[in-house]
């Protein structure tokens, strides 16, 4: 495995399901991430509790080559893209903050992927086709000046369009770090990817919002 290759970090094994969990980073820039910066360290805890509290579910980290998304080239989405066929033939639950946010959203059409878990999610001009059939949440801060929530809630809103399991929360007094109120983005995160795989029970507060019409089941505050 040479530098250009992207890195998935294993956190638990198992055969029947997987989660992916996909780091944040920058509109542009070419440097080479490294395992000790911010944006990929913030996902460990995530990783961590969801291999906890699973059963037979791989959970894995990917680290992209490069910081950016760098447009036209979306070079997290071919990483995201790498790891998936990588995983293998299993129901997979992503998970994604900030620009991972933005690339769980982009490559929910893979074939094996069942749900979409986006924190902080960088939303510029999304489509939502591919998120049909497929379990969303989004989980915004309210304070969050890096990435913008209102984007997210309109995001919301199309996607409900494709698919009728779209639940979004505000996380009042919180910003993009998710550092104020971690432990409720973490259990909120793993309860809701294991409830998707169905190696737990779905968390009722999920699936209340996504029985909910919108905008209440799009704007449920923690």
């Amino acid at each position: 495995m040479d530098d250009l290759t992207p890195r998935l970090r294993r956190f638990a094994d198992g055969d029947a399901a997987a989660v992916l969990v996909l780091h944040g980073g920058r509109e542009w820039s070419m440097a080479r991430v490294a395992s000790h910066q911010l944006a990929y360290l913030r996902m460990v805890p995530f990783a961590l509790d969801i291999a906890r509290r699973s059963d037979n579910v791989g959970v894995h980290l990917l680290r992209n080559r490069y910081r950016g998304w760098n447009p036209p080239a979306a070079h997290p989405v071919q990483d995201a893209e790498w790891a998936l066929d990588r995983i293998g033939d299993v129901p997979v639950v992503l998970v994604g903050h900030s620009m991972g946010g933005r690339v769980a959203l982009r490559v929910a059409g893979h074939p094996n992927v069942v749900g979409v878990c986006a924190l902080a999610p960088w939303i510029v001009d999304e489509p939502v086709d591919q998120l049909a059939g497929r379990a969303v949440l989004i989980a915004h801060g309210d304070r969050d000046r890096t990435t913008e929530p209102a984007l997210s809630f309109r995001f919301a809103e199309r996607a409900r369009r494709v698919t009728d399991r779209v639940a979004r929360f505000d996380m009042r007094g919180e910003g993009h770090a998710m550092l104020r109120k971690a432990a409720v983005w973490t259990r909120l995160t793993t309860r809701f990817a294991l409830g998707v795989l169905g190696t737990q029970p779905h968390d009722p507060l999920i699936t209340n919002a996504w029985r909910q019409p919108a905008p209440d089941g799009l704007r449920v505050p923690m």
